[in-house]
């Protein structure tokens, strides 16, 4: 009965460790599934960054028309606060034409569909706030592309957090921050409507 009271704790807390570092591990699998469906549901639906749409059909110089689009000439990164609200921002060392963000979009990328999961089908803890999506000139693509331009396109979970069950009751454990986790792709052509 001594054995079995000093030793039936530490097997206890084994046990239970090996439940929540598997739990953990799950949730890492299933964001790195949300981010591949998010970044396939970005490359074939309205992008996020309305501006995204205008950029290669006008040139600044006129004797650019037809020549590839440079990497990097646009960058939108578009996020979403607390309450869920898309908005865009131009990343450094490049020009967006216009930073609104189209809401409708996000929560597609996000939610997805009836007959498309979406990123929190498979990480149902995620929240709004933890998805960037990025839209780069990748090099492809030309000026006055009718479809508009190829831009590379990533979709990120930033920020978060695991919640253990058992060890945080039992050992006092707090959240921890999963690592960044991306998934990059090519664009396709910019829809105007979703799939």
């Amino acid at each position: 009965m001594v054995e079995m009271a000093i030793a039936m704790p530490m097997l206890l807390t084994l046990l239970l460790g090996f439940v929540d570092f598997g739990y953990a591990f799950y949730q890492w699998n299933a964001a790195n599934k949300a981010v591949q469906v998010g970044a396939r549901l970005a490359q074939i639906s309205n992008p996020v960054a309305s501006g995204l749409l205008l950029e290669a059909k006008t040139p600044s110089n006129s004797l650019d028309v037809g020549n590839p689009v440079p990497a990097n000439t646009y960058n939108y990164i578009c996020t979403a606060s607390a309450a869920g609200v898309a908005s865009c921002t131009c990343g450094s060392g490049a020009t967006c034409q216009d930073l609104t963000a189209n809401q409708a979009a996000f929560d597609f990328i996000f939610n997805g569909n009836s007959s498309r999961p979406g990123m929190q089908t498979f990480l149902p803890l995620l929240a709004k706030s933890e998805v960037q999506i990025q839209y780069q000139a990748s090099g492809l693509g030309y000026w006055t592309r009718p479809n508009g331009p190829v831009p590379t396109i990533t979709v990120s979970i930033v920020n978060h957090q695991f919640q253990f069950f058992f060890l945080a009751g039992l050992l006092g454990f707090n959240n921890i921050t999963m690592p960044s986790m991306l998934s990059t792709v090519t664009g396709e052509d910019m829809k105007s409507t979703f799939p």
